[in-house]
């Protein structure tokens, strides 16, 4: 028999395991007691993330080869779990607050996490499409969880019939691949590529039909169609955990797939990327102008920051400048879960019983009502434009400087006038706090307010000292190569 090296997945059987018992418990013993579901969902991630800091620095594989342990794997599951706490917070009182309180939301919650962290681990194709199935299929539930509310049902029809269309060209991609290669092997496809032994049009090809399945999983245009409707429809807690974990390993899978197998044609998929990263930051950020429901305008908003992060794909080629990049779009994540998680917090917030709440208008006096609230919100807002002082600020300065030391202008230009665009509906919410009148009565929940607070402190204080933090995803890209 093999040795499998069950420690590579430690962290992931874990976790899979306290759902899988958690699901169960709920049914039979905690049927009338969803808060210590919570809390039990909770105490699983934080055990989950002591297990991978005591995993630091280990460099290892397993099931031969089809999984590896890394500094790279590592700095995800950190990040995926974060997620994961920030989003039991903020859906804690929500969903008492919306009679939807039912036990198995959380542990489906915790079965995507677990999708998560095996798709940042992943180093055969096949996995990466079994991960990706493990960490959507739970989506798909949670997105139409408000049932029989008809938006949530109609989010949760449309991920899930968009998000199986976008499967079917993973699929397809992995086949082709297969056949160009030989191989689902990341290196094993490194390796054909590069000695030239691998039909170089079916790997373009295999190649592109991956980049179209996980560029509708990341909201890159032109796969973007899903995004605001999901959106708008979903619990927001559920929208504030898509946007920043889902978004996060999709872009995870991206860089570990791009990076270690597709060098070979980087020549071919660097102006396909390239593009696809213009598009995303123009159409995000112009359509997100007119929206004045603030779930619509975030919406339109996370599709733009995906542009911003899919900079850093396009030197992928350049051995000298490929660490640099990587390592900015790990930071640029970090900053952008953190401001994305701390802004729903306060729309979850701001949000009533009714449905009422989530018009941009809704915000005006709300810097007089509540000033630290209003003033979380300013940071945020300031942090996803990339303005001092915040982590955005940072990590756009640094995925600047990776596409421009790369010889990519052009591409810097159209992401700073998108910045500025972005500026405009980003500081509408701000202006609308202080300087138009109204009575707001957002919610006093302690979760919530957990999560707006240690956000807009975090992104504040890592902007002041941001050395360490860029320099821990620096190492874990080296351990990438």
């Amino acid at each position: 028999m093999p040795d499998f090296n069950l420690y590579t997945i430690l962290p992931v059987i874990v976790l899979a395991l306290w759902a899988s018992v958690l699901l169960a418990v709920d049914i039979f013993l905690l049927k009338d007691r969803k808060d210590l579901v919570a809390a039990f969902s909770a105490l699983g991630l934080l055990v989950t993330l002591a297990i991978s800091v005591t995993q630091s620095g280990v460099e290892t594989s397993g099931f031969l080869g089809m999984v590896v342990l890394d500094g790279f794997a590592q700095y995800f599951h950190i990040l995926f779990l974060l997620s994961g706490l920030l989003g039991i917070a903020v859906s804690y009182g929500y969903m008492r607050r919306m009679n939807i309180d039912r036990g198995e939301f959380y542990p489906l919650m915790l079965l995507s996490i677990t999708g998560m962290m095996l798709m940042a681990q992943a180093a055969d194709l096949v996995l990466f499409f079994l991960a990706l199935e493990l960490l959507s299929i739970p989506l798909y539930v949670l997105s139409a969880f408000a049932y029989p509310k008809p938006q949530s049902e109609e989010a949760g029809l449309k991920y899930f019939f968009l998000g199986s269309f976008s499967t079917g060209f993973v699929v397809y991609g992995i086949a082709m691949l297969y056949g160009a290669t030989g191989s689902i092997e990341l290196s094993a496809i490194l390796a054909a590529l590069t000695a030239g032994t691998a039909n170089s049009g079916l790997a373009l090809f295999g190649a592109g039909l991956l980049l179209v399945g996980f560029g509708f999983k990341v909201a890159a245009v032109p796969f973007h169609m899903w995004t605001p409707d999901v959106y708008q429809g979903a619990p927001s807690p559920v929208t504030a955990f898509m946007s920043a974990g889902a978004k996060a390993a999709g872009f995870a899978a991206m860089l570990r797939i791009f990076v270690l197998a597709f060098p070979g044609i980087a020549a071919e998929l660097t102006p396909i990327v390239q593009g696809l990263a213009a598009l995303t930051m123009v159409v995000g950020n112009v359509i997100a102008v007119s929206q004045l429901n603030i779930k619509r305008m975030l919406a339109y908003s996370s599709i733009a920051q995906a542009g911003y992060i899919l900079m850093a794909f396009v030197p992928f080629a350049d051995a000298q400048v490929t660490p640099v990049s990587v390592a900015a779009a790990l930071f640029y994540l970090l900053a952008y879960v953190l401001a994305s998680f701390g802004a729903w917090a306060v729309v979850i917030s701001m949000e009533k019983n009714d449905g009422k709440g989530l018009e941009i208008a809704d915000y005006a006096g709300l810097g007089r009502a509540n000033p630290a609230m209003a003033a979380a919100m300013t940071v945020f807002m300031l942090s996803l434009i990339g303005l001092p002082p915040t982590l955005g600020l940072v990590g756009k300065f640094y995925l600047f400087r990776a596409v421009i030391e790369a010889g990519y202008y052009n591409l810097a230009v159209v992401g700073v006038i998108t910045s500025l665009i972005s500026a405009f509906y980003y500081l509408r919410v701000v202006v609308t706090m202080y300087m138009k009148d109204g009575q707001p009565k957002p919610l006093r929940d302690r979760w919530l307010t957990f999560t707006w607070v240690f956000a807009a402190l975090v992104t504040v204080m890592l902007s002041l000292m941001p050395g360490w933090l860029f320099e821990w995803a620096s190492r874990a890209v080296l351990r990438l190569f």
